[in-house]
Formats: structure tokens, C-alpha cells, sequence
């Protein structure tokens, strides 16, 4: 009788080997998952404060919820909120600034009236809590071509703009350190330049004339 409660009591047991290979194996797929996937700094935060509430009931804080909520303001205090956007992407907050509002037409000089808004940009991107940030500046163009003296194509002005931007937020006391630019001229327009048949469309040309302000968590 014994003997048959001791065999009986191992056989009882044998799934926990089995079921300890399946626990290793998930925890073997999760890892390559995680490994593998692109993480949403943005979309991570909501879900950080989002758990802390609900199972902490406690706040967390949101750094790019917040460095959001600053630029808005800022923007709308500058009262350039036709040709200045604050929006986000999968790395953090995107800021879209107009080229007719940042640059004399046909050139990268920036506007003295652009200038107010920068310092106000450059204030809120030097606060301790945003120091490790990157700042990350594209410069687009149409697809209209562009061939003067200065600028011989597209990619010369789009760079020459870009260049412009960084040096104004240089001039304000963000570090060169902190940032990187890129020329993007007419390759990553943000609404069609043209119809189907080839027609331009103005309104959206000038939508895609622009600087791309990417900041993000290091």
C-alpha cells in the first residue's frame, strides 16, 4: 500500500517539469519580442501613469506629456499657431515650423520675428528635467526644383535651413552636443505636392516647406 502512494505521488508531480520547460520557453519568446521591437517612448509613458493609477493609485510623472503641453503654450502665446505645430511620433515630440514663418522667401536667413518663439523653445529645452534629451532638426523642401546660385538644388536649401535652425537654437544656449540635423529636401512630404495627373497643389507644397524639430529621450 505504500509502495503504491509513493509511485502515485510521483506520477502526481511529473507535469511540474513540464509545465517549468513551457514557463522557460515564454520567457524565452517575451525576451525575443521585446528584443526585437521598437519601443514607443511616448506610448510607454501613458502606459507607465496609466498602471500607477490604477494599481497604485498614485501619479507618476510625464516628461513628454509635459514638454507637449509647454510648446503648445508657447506657440500659442507667440500667435503662430497657423504655421507652427506641436505633435508626436513613435521617439517623442515632433515640432513643425513653417518655412515662410522661420525664412525670408528663397533664402535660410531666419526671421526676426520667428526669434521670440526659439528663445522660448530654448528655454523650456534647457530645463534640468529635459537636459538628456536629443534634439534632432530635418529640413524639408516641395518638389518644386530649386537651382539659384546659392542654393543649386533642393538638398542645398533644405540643409542650409536646417543648418539656420540649429544655429538659432545654438545662439539661445541649447548645446551642439544635444543635437544632430538632417537634410530631407522633397523625399518625406507630409500631404501630396501634386495630384495624380501632376498638378500642383499650393497650399500643400507650402505645408511641406518646412523645419522638423524631433525631440526625444537619449
Amino acid at each position: 500500500m505504500s509502495k503504491f502512494h509513493k509511485e502515485n505521488k510521483e506520477a502526481q508531480e511529473d507535469w511540474l517539469l513540464s509545465y517549468a520547460d513551457m514557463i522557460t520557453l515564454l520567457m524565452a519568446f517575451f525576451i525575443v519580442l521585446v528584443s526585437m521591437s521598437k519601443i514607443d517612448p511616448a506610448k510607454y509613458e501613458e502606459v507607465q501613469a496609466g498602471m500607477a493609477k490604477d494599481v497604485g493609485n498614485r501619479e507618476v510623472t510625464k516628461p513628454l506629456q509635459d514638454l507637449k503641453s509647454e510648446l503648445l503654450g508657447e506657440v500659442a502665446g507667440a500667435g503662430v499657431d497657423d504655421s507652427v505645430d506641436v505633435g508626436k511620433d513613435d521617439k517623442g515630440i515632433v515640432l513643425n515650423l513653417a518655412s515662410g514663418a522661420m525664412f525670408k522667401p528663397g533664402s535660410a536667413e531666419v526671421r526676426a520675428e520667428i526669434l521670440p518663439l526659439i528663445k522660448e523653445i530654448s528655454g523650456t529645452l534647457n530645463q534640468k528635467r529635459f537636459a538628456n534629451y536629443q534634439i534632432e532638426i530635418q529640413g524639408h523642401t516641395d518638389d518644386t526644383p530649386v537651382r539659384t546660385q546659392q542654393f543649386p538644388s533642393n538638398w542645398d536649401l533644405s540643409s542650409a535651413r536646417a543648418l539656420a535652425a540649429l544655429k538659432a537654437l545654438t545662439d539661445q544656449g541649447i548645446v551642439q552636443s544635444r543635437m544632430k540635423l538632417s537634410a530631407m529636401a522633397d523625399t518625406a512630404p507630409r500631404v501630396p505636392n501634386r495630384s495624380e495627373s501632376g498638378k500642383p497643389y499650393p497650399e500643400n507644397q507650402a505645408i511641406n516647406r518646412r523645419i522638423e524639430i524631433h525631440i526625444y529621450p537619449r
